[in-house]
């Protein structure tokens, strides 16, 4: 009796060392195939919608993706959210430039203010382009934008490489709220690392010099936009470069007459048109929200890129696209300055 107890025993033992070792391996090809969609990387997504490069839209981006332009890359065990979009495809109303693009939903103020981050890296900008052409070879990757009034946009942050070039320049732009209609609008460009928005070729194939203390491609940096009582402070980070830090008034224009109109403006814009001066309280009182992502500065009709016909599988294949990879991101309340 003993024995056949033994016996039985035995088999259990066997039986249970099969069913786990069956239940390990379901176990690990069941990670394997788990899909990782964008909020599960950067869980801020319930506070966006987003507009892709196709035109497409989404209001609720909670277990969201879209293959070829809003998706998950996983790059040595380190998930991004990936934005991609072409040179030429269905875009807003009141842009000619394509985007894979999140705007926030909260709308705010700046005596209210908010503040947003990210880590990212450029991975492509369009191969295509004038080089006299500012926004050439370009990609906008954070903004504040205006939602009333001329729906202007206080800070747009850029990454531009040329073609050829090994590094590319971090810049960012403020446009004027401007006094009377928009017609005498402009934007003022101040360097990151590398150059700002006016450094431009001296004819459509020409190119200025490469920047020194430039990004490249796939060079991880990060920046913070931080609203408070409205001022707006700009870091930007980098592990092989000087952090750099700059305050900005949204409350109160530093361009409200003729006088205070930059050299750079007057050298970019006077040639070509009226250049206007900004009302005197800039921003306040003035809805905006954030928007981050890869907003495409290529297009076919302003910086003649190339577009094959609108064709986007096309354009991904010959270089006439953005592509920007963001692994951290954060939206909220603006903060006291740490200094």
């Amino acid at each position: 009796m003993k024995k056949a107890i033994s016996v039985i025993a035995i088999l259990l033992v066997i039986v249970a060392c099969k069913n786990n070792g069956k239940t390990s391996v379901d176990s690990t090809t069941q990670s394997e195939n788990i899909i990782k969609y964008p909020s599960d990387v950067i869980p801020f997504m319930d506070e966006w919608k987003i507009l892709l490069g196709d035109g497409s839209r989404s209001e609720e981006l909670i277990g969201y993706e879209k293959e070829d332009f809003f998706y998950v890359s996983t790059e040595n065990e380190t998930d991004w959210v990936v934005y991609k979009t072409p040179n030429s495809g269905i875009t807003s109303k009141t842009s000619s430039n394509t985007r894979t693009e999140l705007g926030q939903k909260l709308h705010w103020i700046p005596e209210d203010g908010g503040k947003l981050t990210g880590t990212l890296k450029v991975q492509h900008v369009s191969t295509s382009g004038d080089a006299t052409i500012s926004s050439s070879y370009s990609v906008v990757i954070g903004q504040i934008h205006s939602d009333e009034g001329h729906e202007n946009e206080p800070l747009k942050i850029f990454y531009k490489k040329f073609p050829g070039h090994t590094k590319g320049s971090v810049f960012w732009n403020y446009e004027i709220n401007t006094e009377g209609d928009n017609s005498g609008r402009w934007d003022f460009s101040t360097a990151v690392w590398g150059h700002d928005f006016s450094v431009v070729g001296t004819d459509a194939n020409t190119y200025p010099e490469e920047p020194k203390n430039g990004i490249e491609l796939g060079e991880e940096f990060s920046y913070e936009v931080n609203v408070y009582k409205g001022i707006m402070y700009l870091t930007f980070t980098s592990e092989s470069h000087e952090t750099i830090r700059f305050t900005k008034n949204l409350l109160k224009s530093d361009f409200a007459t003729k006088a205070q109109i930059p050299q750079q403006i007057i050298d970019v814009y006077a040639s070509r048109r009226t250049v206007g001066v900004e009302r005197e309280i800039a921003y306040a009182g003035e809805i905006n929200y954030f928007k981050q992502g890869a907003y495409n500065q290529a297009n076919g009709k302003t910086t003649k890129s190339e577009t094959y016909d609108g064709d986007i599988a096309k354009q991904y294949a010959n270089g006439s696209y953005a592509e920007v990879w963001f692994k951290e991101a954060t939206v909220g309340e603006g903060t006291i300055p740490k200094n």
